[in-house]
């Protein structure tokens, strides 16, 4: 009976517990809400993303926008033989490529050479035929009116023929220009000819943005306003399949502009991210796995931890419909390294109380990039706040369900020993960190900041091809100036844009190349236009042409001009001539200058003028979270005192190797002070008790995180690999520098400071006592 009871104890299936149950269901629910929110994540690289997006610049740039298309891309075909790409029946093959690329997705607008002739010989056409017109008219009016006031037959023929000698004196010369060109069509080439080229062959000014030269043409293709990084992207690929189908027999094409550049950023970030997340995943799992820090079985903990939380963040962002930025590449390797921290320091018996502090600093030291004008610094600083924070939660979650006490150890348990001493090399080594601090942080504001989009993309084939454009076309850009104002097709708006256009060719035609404007196409009207003749004169050209330079109801025109630079101190510089240069505009309109460019310059500016204070920002931020929460607030003071030599000597580096700051590491004091604040305090720890397998484990952290950055050094984007060596140099300056100010400032006691506590790694027991990772005596 006994045995029949025992054996139905065993066939007895154990179930589990409701607490487990609800654990498991819990994680369940966890795991579909994350991925449903991955499934919803997108990445936005467009150019928008390294702009101010709420700086008054940038509204203005929306503005003209809104109205007139964005940043072109551009379609630059070259041929073996002058001017054979304007002609027939290749002329033909071009109208119908600029056809087929103006009905695509996402296209406000496209401005090519063959669609601008074909709309000016229709106009032509009509002109020619409606001056034709009117002539037979007046002179059939002029006899008529003579018989009426009774003159003989001939005498009335007279007066037709005075009236259309009259007409002839006014706009004759419209159609002597006309008629030796033959009818105003695309296969007249004496027409095409005349239109664009002048009388020793070269392109006349006002078409060089549309050909720069004999064997070249350029279609501009501006995207609608607020199309996406994604179909920004899309709209490029679909652009070139067009030129590719359109079998055009070229030397040469090349599709170029700022959106492709952006575009090609895009696709890049896109291929690396599962590439650097795989390299940084394999590297961090390495340096967890070889050191000997726990247990086997326990040291890919961390990493999967991390990886909980590195899901989590994005999945959050796709929930909230708010696109990752450029920056996403370096959060999942700053994460993946800073995030299997707090994991190491729970299984060295850290309390939590301190662990949950120490990460809190770190947050908050990210949190203060979001004080950036630029979308993807902040986007940078918001997920590693929150990755942290995440990935710390779910270590001590973990760490519970582990069965993790967290009790206080006992004296027995508490490592004592003879306390270090304070070499003289330590003391000198303090001296020069704190000299090399002080000359770091004075020479912060004379270290460049780089913030253009282009530069950012160094390396990337899309970059030669943005070359080969620049030197053909002569411009890397585009500059708009703006005139706004209730009505501003009126005599005062279109002498002020002459005025405006004639003093910035005059001043500073080196650098800027006229493209459209409202004065060049109508030229035709002379000197000084009469308010109705404007009005004539902009009826008379191609709506297609006035849309460009015009908006529909007249509140804005713009003066378009290419700009051959992508330097941004010097185009800083042509922008404060350009505002000296403008006349005032008339009474009751606004006149602006905006661009990409321009833009790209006032994201500098507020970068350059905010690097000391945001620096700064991120060591208070992690100081004062650390001297609100620990115990010992002589730490917090020792952890800053670590940040600020750590940054000042990282920038000080980066001054004597001439590096200049991207957007990113223009705040290298918040990701300083992240792992300088967390070293200090831990190494501090581990002094007070003596605890070798604690500095093993800050140790262990630094390693883990500098792999994780140097990964960063295989992208092919300049900005990430910067940031990657950056970090990497800053991860050994932070643990240096934790160092050298722990031992001059804390005694080796082996007392217990409140800090940790006797949390058994080893729940079984199974483990032997090699492995075991326990505080234990020396």
């Amino acid at each position: 009976m006994k045995g029949l009871t025992v054996l139905r104890r065993l066939r007895r299936p154990r179930l589990p517990s409701r607490r487990v149950a609800a654990g498991v269901a819990a994680a369940m629910v966890v795991a579909v809400a994350v991925i449903g929110g991955l499934l919803q994540t997108r990445v936005e690289t467009g150019a928008s993303s390294f702009l101010p997006t709420d700086d008054p610049a940038m509204e203005t740039l929306r503005e003209v926008e809104r109205s007139f298309g964005g940043d072109p891309v551009v379609v630059l075909l070259e041929d073996k033989e002058n001017k054979r790409l304007l002609e027939q029946p290749r002329l033909s093959k071009v109208l119908r490529l600029e056809g087929s690329i103006a009905s695509l997705p996402d296209v406000a607008s496209v401005y090519g050479p063959a669609t601008t002739l074909n709309q000016i010989a229709g106009r032509a056409q009509d002109f020619i035929a409606e001056l034709a017109g009117r002539r037979d008219g007046v002179r059939a009016q002029a006899v008529s009116k003579a018989r009426e006031a009774g003159a003989s037959g001939n005498a009335a023929e007279a007066a037709g023929e005075r009236a259309v000698a009259k007409f002839d004196q006014r706009y004759g010369s419209l159609l002597a220009e006309a008629m030796p060109m033959g009818m105003p069509t695309l296969s007249n080439p004496r027409f095409v000819n005349s239109v664009v080229f002048e009388k020793d062959g070269l392109p006349r000014p006002q078409w060089s943005f549309l050909v720069p030269n004999r064997d070249a043409i350029a279609i501009l293709v501006r995207p609608a306003e607020g199309v996406d990084a994604q179909a920004t992207s899309a709209l490029v690929g679909r652009v070139e399949a067009a030129v590719s189908d359109a079998q055009l027999d070229t030397r040469r094409t090349t599709v170029s502009g700022v959106p492709t550049v952006a575009a090609a950023l895009g696709n890049e970030v896109l291929t690396e991210i599962p590439v650097l997340a795989g390299l940084a995943v394999i590297g961090v799992g390495a340096c967890l796995l070889l050191v000997r820090w726990a247990p086997l079985r326990r040291r890919l903990v961390p990493l999967g931890v991390t990886l909980a939380a590195v899901a989590i963040t994005v999945s959050l962002f796709g929930w909230l419909q708010r696109p990752l930025s450029l920056g996403v590449i370096a959060f999942l390797s700053v994460l993946l390294g800073v995030g299997s921290y707090y994991m190491t320091y729970f299984t060295h018996r850290v309390r939590s109380r301190t662990v949950f502090v120490v990460a809190s600093a770190t947050a908050a030291s990210f949190a203060t990039l979001a004080l950036s004008p630029l979308p993807f610094v902040r986007d940078l600083g918001l997920t590693l706040a929150f990755g942290v924070l995440t990935s710390t939660f779910i270590g001590w979650v973990v760490m519970r369900g582990m069965g993790t006490r967290t009790t206080q150890p006992d004296n027995a348990e508490r490592r004592t020993g003879t306390p270090r001493r304070r070499s003289s090399l330590v003391v000198v080594a303090g001296a020069f960190s704190a000299v090399a601090a002080a000359v770091g942080w004075a020479v912060l504001p004379a270290i460049p900041v780089e913030s253009d989009v282009s530069k950012l993309a160094a390396g990337l084939p899309a970059l030669e091809e943005a070359e080969h454009a620049r030197e053909v076309m002569h411009s890397s850009g585009e500059i708009r100036i703006a005139l706004t104002g209730n009505d501003v097709l009126t005599r005062a708006g279109y002498e002020w844009m002459r005025t405006a256009q004639q003093q910035l060719v005059r001043d500073h035609g080196d650098v800027l190349r006229p493209a459209l404007s409202l004065p060049k196409l109508l030229t035709f009207l002379g000197a000084d236009p009469t308010e109705q003749q404007l009005a004539a004169g902009a009826n008379l050209l191609p709506p297609y042409l006035v849309g460009a330079v015009l908006s529909d109801d007249q509140s804005t025109a713009v003066l378009s001009f290419g700009i051959e630079t992508n330097d941004v101190a010097e185009i800083a510089r042509i922008h404060e001539k350009i505002l000296d240069t403008l006349p005032p505009p008339p009474e009751s309109m606004r006149a602006d200058v905006t661009g990409i460019p321009i833009v790209g310059v006032r994201a500098n500016e507020l970068i350059s003028g905010d690097r000391v204070w945001i620096n700064l920002a991120g060591i208070l931020a992690a100081g004062t979270v650390l001297a609100l929460g620990l115990r010992r607030r002589a730490d917090a003071v020792r952890a800053v005192t670590a940040a600020v030599i750590a940054t000042g000597a990282g920038f000080l580096l980066l001054w004597a190797s001439g590096i200049a700051f991207n957007p990113v590491t223009v705040a290298l004091g918040s990701l300083t002070a992240a792992v300088a604040c967390e070293f200090t305090v831990l190494l501090a720890a581990a002094a007070r008790q003596g605890n070798e397998l604690l500095r093993r484990a800050v140790a262990l952290a630094a390693m883990a995180s500098a792999v994780g950055y140097v990964v960063l050094l295989v992208s092919r984007i300049a900005l990430i690999r910067e940031f990657g060596m950056l970090l990497g140099v800053t991860v050994a300056l932070a643990f240096a520098a934790s160092a050298v100010v722990v031992t001059l400032t804390v005694r080796d006691s082996g007392a217990d400071d409140g800090t940790t506590a006797d949390d058994d790694d080893d729940t079984n027991g199974s483990d032997s006592s090699a492995e075991r990772v326990e505080v234990g005596t020396r």
